[in-house]
């Protein structure tokens, strides 16, 4: 049993009574941080603020283009998410102006797995957020000193912070006021420098990562030479009820002519083969939510939060993602691991809410996988893993998935329909080629995350030596 004996002048003025608050090792950084120089966050700021509250949009305002529209979900490591990306019109934009944000303002996660932070990117542009946001709109201060409020907001030293000011039970909530007074401590210019050549040194390899991917799909449509084939949406059409009695289905969008025009071309020039004959599946499982183990902050602190439970949230064409994370207990792990841990070299592939993206695994992973994704094992080696995923991450495999998920408010994936279809196989030297560029591609975003990692730890080793570096 862990105890700490805390002063009742260090109560916070009485404003936190809860013993989670006062653990001996959220104590001992804060400590360490209080000890240097410090500014609050605010210091550095235009406006600190949470996005409009739900009831002030318009219903009709989410499109497909428009002004970058940032939900918590797409807040991911640094950088914000693009798998579910949505938009809201310039209008719309307008009348919410006061929530904008620009390039190199932050936005943080308000409610539930409170903390999590990005950065808006340039290509991005001017953005708006939504309510269960804040953002920090910074005032005209150095590039430098931007990408150092970053790190350290990032860093153990941020994130203490941030938890600690979280309040609620249930689920935990950030305060605008909780995100002003967080403490910065102060570096030298010299030291501002360094941090500003790693960041870019990050930014160069995640856009060499977009660069290679994009190669790599370039390449495999030039391979496919679908490019000029018309697959939009038809106003109308006509369907034999014998088509209706075959398939199952009465809804007019799975028989759109662009499904069956995709899938005669895949098999009459791209000699298609159905996934199931080129993989074997197992489906991840619920232990449902009850199961779920919260760590505490200082184990959150220390990177001890179980085993992972990988969801579809967390899963992207680029990997496994700390999104909105949730753990299960050592015990349960132990139990469940032998048939539901994924191992090195599947492809994991979803099939629930946001169904089809498709991953190949670099490495093991110690956590359970979710009953929404499934992991796919090749049967022989005639088809490239990353082809073979990134084929599925395409037009090829998101139509086909779009086809048969569509119809429902949450899409399901059956397991039978994703067996059913349509590979396009390319000749080996071509799919050596595409599965290269995608490895260089996760590489290079590797490097990028390996980076993120050292900025943070460098903040770390700057305030445990007192400031001086």
């Amino acid at each position: 049993m862990v105890s700490s004996v805390i002063k009742k002048s260090q109560l916070e003025g009485a404003r936190r009574l809860d013993a989670e608050y006062y653990q001996p090792e959220l104590l001992s950084l804060s400590s360490r941080l209080y000890s240097q120089k410090l500014k609050l966050l605010k210091d550095f700021t235009e406006k600190v603020f949470s996005g409009p509250f739900g009831s002030t949009l318009k219903s009709d305002s989410y499109q497909s283009a428009g002004i970058p529209f940032i939900r918590i979900g797409d807040i991911a490591d640094v950088f914000i998410s693009r798998n579910s990306l949505i938009f809201i019109s310039p209008e719309e934009h307008k009348r919410i102006h006061s929530t904008y944000l620009r390039p190199g303002d932050i936005v943080f996660s308000k409610i539930g797995t409170v903390g999590r932070l990005s950065v808006i990117s340039d290509d991005l542009g001017e953005v708006n957020i939504s309510e269960n946001n804040i953002g920090i709109r910074f005032s005209k201060i150095s590039p430098e000193l931007r990408v150092y409020l970053l790190f350290f907001l990032l860093s153990k030293y941020g994130q203490t912070q941030i938890l600690r000011k979280a309040s609620g039970n249930i689920q935990l909530k950030l305060n605008v006021s909780d995100i002003e007074t967080i403490s910065i401590p102060e570096v030298s210019d010299r030291v501002l420098k360094d941090f500003l050549n790693l960041y870019k040194q990050l930014i160069d390899y995640k856009k060499e990562s977009e660069i290679l991917y994009f190669q790599a799909e370039n390449l495999l449509f030039e391979g496919l030479k679908i490019k000029d084939l018309n697959l939009g949406d038809e106003a109308g059409f006509v369907v034999m009820l014998s088509e209706i009695k075959e398939n199952g289905r009465c809804d007019a969008e799975y028989f759109q002519p662009k499904y069956k025009k995709l899938a005669e071309y895949i098999k009459k020039n791209c000699n298609g083969v159905l996934l199931g004959d080129l993989v074997t599946m197992k489906k991840g499982i619920e232990p449902g939510a009850e199961e779920y183990q919260e760590p505490s902050d200082a184990e959150a602190m220390e990177g001890k939060k179980g085993k992972q439970f990988i969801r579809v949230s967390s899963l992207s064409k680029f990997g496994v993602n700390d999104s909105d994370q949730k753990y299960l207990s050592e015990e349960l792990y132990q139990k469940l691991k032998g048939d539901f841990e994924p191992k090195k070299g599947e492809i994991l592939l979803t099939k629930d809410a946001s169904p089809g993206i498709a991953y190949v695994l670099k490495e093991n992973i110690e956590g359970i996988m979710a009953g929404g994704i499934l992991r796919l094992k090749l049967k022989n080696k005639e088809i490239e893993d990353e082809y073979l995923s990134l084929c599925v991450n395409s037009v090829v495999g998101q139509m086909q998935a779009e086809r048969d998920a569509g119809g429902s408010v949450i899409a399901h994936w059956k397991p039978e329909q994703i067996k059913n279809i349509l590979i396009p196989i390319l000749p080996k030297p071509t799919q050596q080629k595409i599965a290269d560029l995608a490895r260089q591609s996760h590489e290079s975003r590797k490097k990028a995350k390996q980076l993120l990692e050292e900025a943070k730890r460098n903040v770390e080793e700057l305030i445990e030596k007192g400031g001086k570096a």
